[in-house]
């Protein structure tokens, strides 16, 4: 029998936390741990509390949802952070991107695709609200960066594996690709996170375009080579 996955709900609006709550409370494979309304009593909630995710909102009274992000995961490196949003897409949740968050929802997302949010971050996947999942990667500030051995730490497949993720290949699209087979992907997805020290697949997206390893608007091709 699996484990629910634990769930922190941190927003400054009662009635939204409680929407929340019965909301992913009718879904057996989540308990919701608690409710608190700023990211300071997120924070020492987190550190009495084992939680798998927290459900972030990004403007809060005190500690906002940004800092509120980075010290969670500071302090409990097992739990993922999920940003809820009034908004598609700004500087402030792309920051919370940068912070570490593993996505971001906005406020009207419909109940299946909340939970099935959740269930995503809780088994380490990233979670973008669809419709703003271009609109994220405009954020990025493309720098110039040296990409002279950034990849050393990953085998020549891995690199491969990568090369797929960053254009946002799911796992059952690097499967086929590269012949290989679900089990296997997973194995070299984690591989590449552990080796580049970044904690999910959104954040490999974000690094690569970051450092000019994958073009804006690139989209993985049937004809494509993973490395070309």
């Amino acid at each position: 029998m699996t484990t629910p996955s634990t769930v922190l709900l941190a927003d400054d609006q009662v009635l939204l936390r409680e929407a929340l709550a019965t909301v992913l409370g009718a879904d057996p494979h989540i308990t919701v741990v608690g409710g608190v309304d700023d990211g300071a009593a997120a924070i020492g909630f987190i550190r009495t509390h084992r939680v798998d995710v927290v459900l972030m909102d990004i403007r809060m009274p005190g500690m906002d949802g940004i800092a509120a992000t980075a010290e969670v995961l500071r302090i409990s490196p097992h739990t993922r952070v999920l940003i809820l949003t009034t908004f598609d897409i700004d500087e402030y949740v792309f920051a919370a991107i940068r912070a570490g968050a593993s996505g971001f929802l906005t406020k009207d997302t419909r109940p299946a695709e909340l939970c099935d949010a959740v269930h995503r971050v809780a088994a380490g996947d990233a979670a973008v609200a669809p419709r703003a999942a271009a609109a994220l990667l405009t954020h990025v500030r493309r720098q110039v960066l040296p990409t002279d051995g950034l990849l050393d730490p990953l085998t020549p497949r891995e690199q491969e594996v990568f090369a797929l993720l960053a254009r946002g290949a799911s796992n059952s699209e690097i499967a086929a690709k590269l012949f290989l087979s679900d089990n296997t992907v997973k194995t070299h997805v984690k591989a590449v996170l552990a080796g580049l020290c970044l904690s999910d697949r959104i954040q490999v997206v974000i690094w690569a375009y970051e450092h000019g390893l994958v073009q804006p608007g690139e989209k993985l091709r049937d004809e494509d080579h993973p490395l070309g």
